[in-house]
């Protein structure tokens, strides 16, 4: 089934995130990935939630997140009109015999190496999904120790931005597009 990215406004407050994430088990939809972070609002974050499903069901995880009181405005973002990216940070074995041909692939990746011990490299890597699940397979023949990576985040590209304004005296917000 496709991936479909949906950019989430939501107030920033606690709770938030688990109504949001008690919404997709109670319908049984599958979150495939979650980042959250504040905006340049501090009232407001922005949820990427990258739905695995037909239209009819992103149709419907869309009418069930406006149900909820604390989501301001969801937009989703088609993928040839966003920047999507995911960071990953990847501790491999490395030894005095393998260190340089890493070194290689992290520059062919143009991933950064950001610590390194005796026995270690930990390599940071941000890109699409694709591009890390590539530079995660030529590493694996190194051994990976250890792996973490985000949920993936998106922007649309262009002049398009999804924003909350204030309205009123109570200090809630609506969400707008602006193009």
């Amino acid at each position: 089934m496709p991936k479909h990215t949906l950019s989430v406004l939501v107030e920033n407050h606690a709770g938030v995130l688990s109504r949001v994430a008690g919404l997709f088990s109670r319908r049984g939809f599958n979150i495939d990935s979650l980042a959250v972070g504040v905006t340049e609002d501090p009232n407001v974050s922005r949820m990427t939630i990258i739905v695995d499903g037909d239209d009819y069901t992103v149709e419907q995880v869309t009418k069930q997140l406006n149900k909820l009181i604390d989501v301001i405005k969801i937009r989703r973002l088609n993928p040839e009109e966003s920047v999507q990216r995911e960071l990953a940070l990847i501790k491999v074995n490395a030894t005095s015999a393998t260190r340089s041909e890493i070194i290689q692939i992290v520059d062919i990746f143009r991933a950064n190496i950001v610590d390194v011990s005796k026995n270690t490299l930990t390599i940071e890597m941000t890109g699409s999904e694709d591009k890390i699940a590539a530079f995660e397979e030529m590493l694996k023949q190194f051994g990976i120790k250890e792996m973490v990576r985000t949920g993936m985040i998106a922007i649309e590209r262009g002049n398009k931005i999804i924003k909350a304004e204030a309205s009123g005296d109570n200090g809630s917000v609506n969400g707008t597009v602006d193009e």
